[in-house]
């Protein structure tokens, strides 16, 4: 059984023995807050510190504040991720609902922050008759995270549309860097330390509203028919080896259906685990193990999660 969510610590002024200073700061801070509230697998023990800036510069003034030996980790809208049970220590960031800013900037491009939800931009792309844009209409998730794994799906790729990126390091200082600053990979980017994504301004083409659109619509309808919508995933659970797909190997390996407690590999497509009865963060990460280990022993291929997986045992 879920334990009660524990209600907003305020600020400034608060009795708990809080790692960093709270004068000036504006946004909401949390106490031993439980992560299956903040992820899309509705799994994970509590974040020690959680804290939602009120905006930008809220959250340069936090950065400043904080001592730099505490761990810091960056949540959006909590896909792609596997939270353990035993929680996260240290302090959690939440952009989503606080760096969402989306804008026009130049005829062909949009600044967006880190918090604005990928489909959100492929929308307001498609609106303002920009393309490039639409593959983030089925990712679930936030720019931030577009930005740190060059977030793809059909044929479209992050970082083939970034102009530049804003970042903020540990200091709450930013940075404005190109993506020659980076090394790109498939599901992979390499840059800077102890700098986090803030925005980028994505370089986009012209094309007619109704034509991006209908193209949208299409791209959504082929991931209703294929993936598991609207039950408690984290999306794909494996990258895909070099000629192969991750869930065509998993589903010739047998494990199409199969469970460990709680948690069921997907009847509709083998690259998505399903919380569907009460999972615990043990199960999935107890299956993707299984997963692993038997798809190297069939195939003699090791399946490289991109799901991350953060926090400490029970």
């Amino acid at each position: 059984m879920n334990p009660p969510r524990l209600p907003p610590i305020n600020l400034p002024g608060s009795n708990q023995s809080v790692p960093f200073n709270l004068e000036g700061l504006r946004g909401i801070l949390r106490h031993q807050e439980p992560m299956y509230a903040h992820t899309t697998w509705r799994v994970g023990g509590p974040a020690q510190w959680f804290y939602k800036p009120a905006d930008q510069s809220d959250l340069m003034q936090l950065l400043a504040y904080i001592l730099p030996d505490l761990p810091v980790f960056w949540l959006g809208l909590g896909s792609n991720l596997l939270v353990r049970d035993g929680g996260i220590p240290g302090l959690v960031i939440l952009t989503a609902g606080c760096l969402n800013e989306i804008k026009l900037v130049a005829t062909q491009q949009l600044y967006v922050q880190a918090g604005v939800s990928c489909a959100k931009v492929a929308r307001f792309a498609a609106q303002v008759g920009l393309t490039g844009t639409e593959f983030l209409a089925g990712i679930p998730g936030t720019m931030g995270g577009a930005l740190a794994l060059n977030a793809s799906a059909w044929g479209g790729e992050t970082w083939s549309l970034v102009q530049c990126v804003e970042t903020v390091d540990r200091l709450g200082q930013l940075h404005y860097r190109t993506a020659t600053d980076y090394e790109i990979g498939y599901r992979q980017v390499t840059g800077p330390q102890n700098e986090w994504f803030i925005s980028v301004t994505l370089q986009l083409q012209p094309h007619p509203i109704a034509e991006n659109k209908a193209k949208i619509r299409r791209l959504l309808e082929q991931r209703h028919d294929n993936q598991p919508i609207g039950l408690p995933s984290s999306g794909s659970v494996f990258r895909n080896p070099p000629g192969y797909y991750a869930g065509q190997l998993i589903e010739q390996a047998g494990w199409k259906g199969q469970r460990v407690g709680g948690a069921t590999v997907s009847e509709k497509h083998a690259n998505f685990i399903i919380n569907s009865h009460q999972a615990t963060a043990a199960d999935i990460e107890n299956l993707i193990t299984q997963i692993t280990n038997s798809v190297e022993q069939h195939f003699g291929i090791r399946l490289v999660p991109e799901v991350h997986i953060i926090g400490i045992h029970c």
